[in-house]
């Protein structure tokens, strides 16, 4: 099977927010990014095709943008931190603020 995924991923840890329905609730960490999407390590994943509002920081500068669940796997909290995929994998739909920052962060491997 050939893999689908998007090879221009950079593994990077940045702490954001995100919620359904324009609400950024709740705090995860991405694992990685890519210029179409990234990877959100969390306990507290939402069905695939749920539309998400995240928002990030890089350099001072927020990251607005609007994201659709394509993938999901849930892991009970007391195994959360041995599950080596637990979160879900988001495709960016629109940028509120802050396209150009994202690009540079993507770009950028590791830090």
């Amino acid at each position: 099977m050939s893999d689908k995924r998007d090879k221009q991923r950079t593994r990077k840890r940045v702490a954001l927010e995100f919620g359904p329905g324009g609400a950024v609730a709740r705090k995860a960490f991405s694992e990685d990014l890519s210029p179409l999407g990234m990877f959100i390590k969390t306990a507290n994943v939402s069905n695939p095709n749920t539309v998400l509002r995240i928002e990030l920081q890089h350099n001072d500068q927020l990251i607005s943008l609007d994201a659709r669940v394509m993938w999901a796997k849930r892991v009970p909290q007391n195994l959360f931190h041995l599950a080596k995929k637990g979160g879900m994998g988001v495709r960016i739909i629109r940028f509120h603020s802050g396209h150009e920052h994202y690009l540079d962060l993507c770009a950028k491997p590791f830090g």
